[in-house]
């Protein structure tokens, strides 16, 4: 009975030091579209396999850039590289591409719009298209949604893609704070228009309308023949504390079954399409009519 006892408690210590000796658990904020994009389905998976809980918060890639910058988030997700260098210091900040999202025009669901060409984009962001009549829909005012200010993913990608001007202003009718309410105010105003990931806009009950007449399709943002995309990246600071378990997560992202999931989401694995870099100053020349 002694040794029968002795024995069972022997399993319990070595089953005990099989397991993880602590769990782990890591805080995330930043770009909503790299939240609705993929980050809650690779968390969930990622705790599912290894136990690290991983909280997650939206509110933009600037609040999540600033928060990692200040070490108050162990990393963050920004749909833009770039930094506020008067606020931020970016001496230990690291961007690490996870993936490749597209902008893609979304109105409501009831808009008759199928299509918008690069030059009508950008007179709307002008503020020279005010009437839906002008892009062939009704007779209504035409109400464009935009980001606040002029660093957030989407507003600095818009301004750096479109006009090569990141000082450049918007006439918007309506911004917001990130893109998860601007998303959702389109679903609701038959007269609204906006640019969004589509990684994102997937997910949301309105219409993608085609730019040129390119779909911004997960084939066409692989092959590079959509216009307007760029890298979705998770930012880290090399001081955090949690920086061991951070890399492991960025390893299973980029593992098979983290790029699965991305692409189950329709965003494209950057790793499964890093020539795009290659083309990113000749689409963004073809974006702007630039033709030297």
């Amino acid at each position: 009975m002694r040794r029968q006892f002795t024995s069972l408690f022997l399993l319990m210590i070595l089953s005990a030091i099989s397991l993880p000796s602590f769990a782990i658990s890591l805080s995330w904020a930043g770009c909503g579209i790299t939240k609705k994009a993929f980050m809650a389905e690779l968390a969930a998976a990622y705790e599912k396999k290894s136990g690290t809980r991983i909280e997650l918060e939206g509110g933009g890639a600037t609040k999540g850039i600033r928060k990692i910058a200040n070490r108050e988030v162990d990393f963050s997700g920004s749909c833009r590289f770039r930094v506020d260098a008067d606020r931020i210091s970016t001496s230990l900040i690291q961007f690490n591409p996870v993936a490749w999202d597209a902008l893609t025009v979304v109105v409501h669901r009831s808009n008759p719009i199928e299509s918008i060409s690069i030059g009508q984009l950008r007179d709307v962001f002008k503020g020279e298209i005010t009437n839906w009549s002008e892009l062939g829909g009704s007779d209504q005012p035409l109400e464009l949604l935009v980001r606040n200010g002029k660093v957030s993913g989407v507003g600095h990608t818009i301004r750096k893609l479109l006009f090569g001007d990141e000082a450049i202003e918007f006439t918007g009718s309506e911004s917001f704070k990130s893109s998860g309410p601007l998303e959702k105010a389109v679903e609701q105003n038959p007269n609204a228009i906006a640019v969004t990931g589509i990684s994102s806009a997937r997910k949301r009950d309105f219409k993608i309308v085609s730019l040129d007449g390119r779909e911004p399709s997960y084939e066409n943002i692989k092959r590079g023949d959509y216009l307007l995309y760029r890298p979705l990246y998770i930012v880290t600071n090399r001081e955090s504390d949690n920086l061991a378990a951070v890399r492991s997560f960025l390893n299973f992202a980029h593992s098979r079954e983290g790029r699965e999931i991305i692409r189950k989401n329709g965003a494209v694995p950057y790793l499964e399409a890093v020539w795009l870099n290659n083309n990113v100053q000749r689409q963004w020349k073809e974006a702007r009519g630039i033709n030297n």
